[in-house]
């Protein structure tokens, strides 16, 4: 509502003056919490410092430019953690997807309780990290643990198997984050308009058709941007795994952010491990920017 300047004047501070005066504290709360940390970090990545052992490394950061980088990139180690980290990421983003988009076809019809049955579905990706690992590192128990026994393999080993335990915790992963999928391909499959399936039925066509040229390019721009975020989360993937094994057995199951933490924070190696962090934070952009570059596509059709 508009006023004249008299009326602005009496009223005290402007609506401007007001918006800037509740934005400003956020911008700066912002700052202090991210962007501040982000560039010092950055600094720190190409200097030789310790944030606990000031006495060995020297009170203030040592220029030494992009050894740390090099230091990561040669290492033989890192790269075996990336090869880990990748097949983590493929199964359980494959099996979120699969899952995920599956339960969201059969959830996409009326039935009764649909919306409790839908609300149970989704109360995985509620909980905590630390406390899904901890469930399903009970639940695997060699001893008494129900997997084995609803599989019948007796005491088969999962987490300390090096075979099995990174497949475990993929199931874990799959378990708990195939409601974020489910949730965006429900909403997606819920906005196609009906009168496009009338017009497949009246020219007879097939279910296969159906799925392939009107469910899949609708619903595909939702599933890519599930996909987005599940590949990254996925790609940071510590609480679970490290709760689960605390990166064994026989390194086996060590993401790279397991391993990242050990640097960081049992080794002390803040500088190497701010280094690490950045090359990992450039993988995950080039690899988002590979979905969204699919994500624009599919917007085009």
């Amino acid at each position: 509502m508009n006023g004249n300047p008299i009326q602005m004047h009496r009223r005290g501070l402007s609506d401007m003056a007001i918006k800037r005066l509740f934005i400003m504290p956020t911008i700066v709360l912002l700052i202090l919490l991210n962007i501040f940390p982000l560039f010092w970090s950055l600094g720190l990545s190409f200097a030789d410092y310790s944030a606990i052992k000031p006495h060995v490394k020297g009170v203030n950061p040592k220029w030494i430019g992009g050894l740390n980088y090099k230091e990561v990139l040669m290492d033989k180690n890192i790269w075996k953690y990336f090869s880990i980290t990748a097949k983590y990421v493929i199964m359980s983003v494959l099996g979120e997807f699969l899952v995920g988009f599956g339960v969201a076809l059969l959830l996409n019809r009326k039935f009764k309780a649909k919306g409790l049955i839908t609300t149970l579905i989704l109360l995985p990706m509620m909980m905590s990290m630390a406390v899904v690992g901890l469930f399903w590192k009970l639940l695997y128990n060699p001893d008494w643990g129900i997997i084995n026994y609803l599989l019948g393999l007796k005491k088969f080993v999962w987490l300390s198997n090096p075979k099995m335990a990174l497949v475990a915790i993929a199931i874990t992963d799959i378990w708990m984050w195939s409601p974020f999928v489910m949730l965006l391909a429900l909403a997606g499959l819920s906005a196609i308009p009906e009168y496009l399936y009338e017009a497949a039925e009246i020219d007879r066509a097939s279910w296969w058709f159906k799925f392939r040229r009107i469910t899949l390019p609708l619903v595909s721009p939702l599933l890519l941007i599930a996909l987005i975020f599940r590949t990254m989360e996925a790609f940071k993937t510590f609480d679970i795994a490290f709760v689960m094994t605390g990166g064994g057995p026989g390194d086996s199951t060590e993401l790279i952010a397991i391993n990242l933490y050990r640097l960081a924070f049992a080794q002390w190696n803040t500088g190497k491990a701010s280094a690490f962090a950045y090359i990992v934070l450039i993988m995950i952009i080039a690899i988002s920017n590979i979905y969204i570059k699919y994500l624009n596509k599919a917007k085009e059709m």
